[in-house]
């Protein structure tokens, strides 16, 4: 059983448009509302950080969607929106970082100095790191200690070429899949916007918005793992409440 002071940083866009046609852009709502609630429901503790600080772009909200409208409604979307700006964390107080997609994360993430430190503090200091959809583009230009790619050989999902098409193609400035094998990664995919989560030690990426509780769910199995010193779970099967299913 996980301890009640084990706290997860969610780390959000603040981007509200992107591409030439200047798309209204955000976090996805549901890729924050799903993975916030397993993670709630498993006593841990979620806190909020976003680019800028303040209240970040949304996109998406489905009302009917049960977890979105649960989120909506709870303390958590309230300290969402009065996240502290990145840089303004102290990292050590969490025990894992997640990243929710959305497109905006496609703009200020990619080459973030401060996103891509965090992920690197994280990672070496042996804490779970996560993220959906769009959101692995956080992962992306993140150097280690001794000069390496941190996808370099490393197993993950995110949102494929195939999902991009027809629903951003025009408006994202490259295709993710692609730019992940590019720095070394082994990616993996499912049909698009089927579930696909991918477990490689502390890394845990989903592929799109279906996959949000299911990283959720992984990264909860991965921190349990860390505290009772077991080895990483490597198992897709899921114990989820009834709406992520």
């Amino acid at each position: 059983m996980i301890h009640q002071s084990k706290r997860i940083l969610f780390v959000i866009t603040s981007t509200e448009t992107i591409g030439p046609n200047n798309r209204p852009s955000g976090y996805e709502f549901s890729e924050v509302a799903h993975p916030y609630l397993v993670f709630t429901a498993n006593g841990i503790r979620v806190d909020f950080a976003s680019i800028k600080g303040g209240r970040p772009p949304e996109d998406g909200f489905n009302s009917k969607d049960t977890a979105s409208v649960i989120f909506r409604e709870s303390d958590g979307f309230n300290d969402l929106n009065d996240s502290k700006a990145l840089d303004q964390v102290d990292l050590d107080q969490y025990d894992a970082i997640f990243f929710p997609g959305g497109l905006g994360p496609m703009s200020d993430m990619f080459d973030n100095p401060v996103v891509k430190n965090a992920i690197a503090y994280f990672y070496e200091t042996g804490r779970v790191v996560g993220a959906v959809c769009h959101g692995p583009v956080a992962l992306l230009n993140v150097k280690l200690s001794d000069g390496t790619w941190l996808l370099n050989g490393k197993r993950v999902a995110a949102f494929t070429t195939a999902e991009e098409d027809g629903h951003s193609e025009h408006d994202v400035p490259f295709m993710l899949d692609a730019e992940m094998i590019n720095q070394g990664a082994i990616h993996s995919y499912a049909d698009p916007f089927e579930k696909h989560v991918v477990v490689d030690g502390l890394l845990i990426t989903g592929q799109n918005p279906a996959s949000a509780a299911g990283v959720a769910q992984e990264m909860v199995n991965s921190i349990n793992a860390q505290e009772d010193n077991q080895k990483l779970p490597c198992s897709n099967e899921w114990g989820l409440p009834h709406w992520a299913r």
